[in-house]
């Protein structure tokens, strides 16, 4: 485990200080501990949602058919038919 450097500070209202001190003595942790270990949860939640994409199936299916179908790609057909400089032995 890396080393506690760094600070977070937050304000709260009295009812949500007195749950959450509740809730850490609950579970024989510390505030602070409880408040990051509960917001990197949600953090991680928050991370998982934004770096999936998601979408109905039909639009799944018509976006894996587009990959299939080969794109005419011109100047790579052009760089492909060019004489080679150098060939094999």
């Amino acid at each position: 485990m890396s080393a506690k450097t760094e600070r977070i500070e937050v304000r709260a209202d009295e009812t949500s200080k007195s749950r959450i001190t509740e809730a850490a003595e609950l579970l024989g942790e510390p505030v602070s501990a409880f408040v990051v270990r509960s917001a990197r949860a949600e953090a991680e939640k928050v991370l998982a949602r934004a770096h999936r994409t998601i979408m109905p199936a039909e639009q799944f299916d018509l976006l894996i058919a587009s990959l299939d179908e080969p794109d005419d790609a011109p100047a790579l057909t052009e760089i492909a038919n060019r004489p080679r400089r150098f060939r094999r032995a």
